[in-house]
């Protein structure tokens, strides 16, 4: 957990005080920060085949650090022959230690890995200082193992933040180290 101790050890020396100067902060505690980062893989194909979405459960724990947790239908849709509690998906969602060292290891090996990567687009925030990024190859990130993926995957990764604004959660991003597109 180095990476960890890492990032929560630079939030605390270089971002806290760069945020108070910059939005003018009276209390550190003021200071937006990282409150959770919930990780989303949708498994469509769960209906016909369930090993299907064992794999990509499978895949999920290895990319968290964390169990991942099988979601399933809330209501029946006969347009898409889903049935109520059908399972569809799993999700992560991660805080604290592991929060710090999953989005490290995002923005210093993972998205860098992206082919032809310029940057993340500055207008996927919600208003209320969270951010939402879709990733279209679960195999940029270093611990999934080639041979055992049976179908190339793509996750949606929300970042949510304890900023009012979004202009206060892209700068403490940017500061953290999450590249944004230059506009």
């Amino acid at each position: 957990m180095a990476t960890a101790a890492r990032l929560k050890a630079r939030y605390d020396q270089e971002v806290v005080p760069l945020m108070m100067d910059r939005f003018g902060y009276k209390n550190r505690m003021a200071v937006p920060r990282l409150n959770m980062i919930v990780l989303n893989m949708g498994v469509g194909d769960a209906l016909q085949n369930i090993k299907l979405l064992d794999n990509a459960a499978e895949q999920m724990t290895l990319v968290a650090g964390q169990k991942a947790a099988v979601t399933r239908a809330k209501k029946s849709i006969a347009n898409f022959k889903i049935r109520e509690g059908n399972p569809l998906g799993c999700r992560v969602t991660l805080r604290g230690g592991r929060m710090y060292e999953f989005f490290d290891r995002l923005c210093s090996i993972a998205l860098p890995r992206v082919r032809d990567f310029r940057g993340l687009p500055s207008k996927s925030f919600d208003g209320r200082g969270n951010y939402t990024l879709g990733v279209k190859d679960q195999m940029i990130f270093p611990e999934v193992n080639y041979q055992k993926v049976d179908r190339v995957r793509g996750m949606n990764i929300s970042i949510i933040t304890t900023a009012r604004t979004d202009e206060e959660a892209k700068n403490l991003l940017t500061l953290l180290g999450l590249p944004f597109r230059k506009d």
